[in-house]
Parts: structure tokens; C-alpha cells; sequence
């Protein structure tokens, strides 16, 4: 119940009501969210193909990870800001939605297996190389993250369709 309240008193505050308000910052917000989706989406399949020796072999997973993570925690960031404003924007539509609550759990679960990837990355480039043992593990994170970030869209165009609670 306490979820309800405070969507309640967060669509009554002067952030809420000035976004309501403005016709165009909806929509733009949206189209910077789904463009920093597109940068995410891209950057993790980028370098998870590789791990998995299906794309852009000729390129070391050193090199991909330090040429896309970048982008992806940047756009990360941006989606976040973006995410928090259309929240502010319409509160019941999202925090009471159990699909919301799913989505946000997936991208704990998406950040923490890119961090858990890319961090071995930064002291030892060639860290998931160095063993059959650690190219499975990459091979499974990789698989895993692809699969929780097809997860976090689907989830993220449910949103729209399922029921809040």
C-alpha cells in the first residue's frame, strides 16, 4: 500500500504536474530512452557475440569491451535520468506495475553481469582467454547477460499492457 501512497503524492508534486503539463518532454524523453536502449542493446551484443565467436572475430574481446562499455554505461546513465523523469511524469504507470518491478530487477541482474565481465577486463585484457575454463564462463555470461537484456525489452514494452497492481 505505502507504493500506491507515494505514487500518489509523487504525481501531485510540482516536478510531476510540470511534466504532465508540457506536451513535448514525454515524448522527447522517450525518444532519448529508446535511443539509449538501441546504444545498450548494441554494445552488449557487440562484445557478447564476440565471446561467443560468432561476430567480429578478427578483433580481440579486449578491444570490444573497451571500445563499447564505454558507451554502454554512458547510455546507461542517460537511461536512468530518462527512466527517473518518465517515472516522476507518471508514477502510477510504473512503480505499482509488477512488469516495472520485474524490468528493474532485471537491469540490477544486466549491470551486475557486465560489471562481473568487464571488470576482469581492466587489470588483465586478456583475462577470459587465458583458459578453457574462463572462456565457458564468458561464454555463460555472455549468454546470460543476452538473455536478461532481451528480457529488459520485452519487459520494458509489457509495461504498457499489463496491469498495475
Amino acid at each position: 500500500m505505502w507504493l500506491q501512497d507515494f505514487s500518489t503524492w509523487l504525481a501531485a508534486t510540482p516536478a510531476s504536474l510540470f511534466i504532465q503539463a508540457t506536451d513535448a518532454i514525454i515524448p522527447a524523453v522517450q525518444t532519448i530512452h529508446i535511443l539509449c536502449i538501441a546504444v545498450v542493446i548494441s554494445a552488449v551484443l557487440l562484445v557478447h557475440l564476440h565471446t561467443l565467436g560468432i561476430a567480429m572475430r578478427s578483433q580481440s574481446g579486449a578491444a570490444l569491451a573497451k571500445r563499447f562499455f564505454p558507451w554502454l554505461w554512458w547510455a546507461l546513465a542517460l537511461l536512468l535520468l530518462s527512466g527517473t523523469i518518465l517515472i516522476i511524469a507518471e508514477p502510477d504507470r510504473s512503480l505499482s506495475n509488477w512488469v516495472f518491478q520485474l524490468k528493474m530487477l532485471l537491469v540490477i541482474a544486466a549491470v551486475v553481469l557486465t560489471f562481473l565481465f568487464q571488470q576482469p577486463l581492466r587489470k588483465d585484457p586478456d583475462y577470459w582467454q587465458k583458459s578453457a575454463a574462463r572462456r565457458t564462463n564468458a561464454g555463460a555470461i555472455a549468454i546470460v547477460s543476452l538473455c536478461v537484456w532481451v528480457g529488459i525489452v520485452f519487459a520494458g514494452r509489457w509495461i504498457a499492457y499489463a496491469i498495475a497492481y
